[in-house]
């Protein structure tokens, strides 16, 4: 990999934990107010799910498993 491809990976990585952060507090948000549609907030869990799934596979582009 090089430098280009890791610090792309990396830029990537960060603008999805924020995403995942921001739904996160979204969420939570929604949750005290209790005025939400149950189903958005389901949809919005499910996306920041996919998000965290993504965040996972490309930390695991940057730090693969060594088998020593």
């Amino acid at each position: 990999m090089t430098e280009e491809d890791e610090q792309e990976i990396r830029f990537e990585l960060a603008r999805l934990k924020q995403e995942h952060a921001d739904l996160d507090a979204a969420i939570a948000v929604m949750s005290e107010t209790g005025r939400v549609d149950p189903l958005r907030i389901q949809r919005l869990k499910k996306k920041k799910l996919a998000l965290k799934d993504r965040i996972v596979v490309l930390e695991d582009q940057l730090l693969p498993d060594i088998i020593a």
